[in-house]
């Protein structure tokens, strides 16, 4: 295994998607107040998610030309998305949102990790 992502694609691709869904939660529509309100997550944390999302979205385009910064950037997408997967679980809000988006995003994840870096 190698700490520099090739191909290098999966990570962008995972990058551009995480900033969309950060950018589209400052002023979050329907779809994704339904799924927050549904794990009850406290709505004064929601700004919370934003920056861990922003934060990955750095740490995979660093990563490109930083071996380990991108590595850690998708391993931490993806345990966010398992946490993610898990209080979907425990609030057994198990509709679309979790089946399509949670799950979805977490296959990415799992899927960019597995293809940049040969896992």
């Amino acid at each position: 295994m190698t700490l520099a992502p090739d191909p290098w694609w999966p990570q962008l691709v995972l990058a551009a998607i995480l900033l969309v869904d950060a950018l589209l939660s400052l002023r979050p529509p329907a779809f994704i107040r339904t799924c927050l309100d549904g794990v009850r997550f406290p709505s004064e944390w929601w700004w919370i998610l934003i920056a861990i999302k922003l934060l990955a979205v750095a740490g995979l385009v660093t990563g490109l030309w930083a071996p380990g910064i991108g590595f850690a950037a998708n391993v931490g997408t993806v345990a966010y998305f398992v946490c993610a997967a898990a209080a979907h679980l425990r609030a057994r809000f198990l509709g679309t949102s979790f089946w399509l988006n949670c799950l979805g995003m977490l296959a990415l994840s799992l899927a960019a990790l597995a293809l940049s870096f040969r896992l």
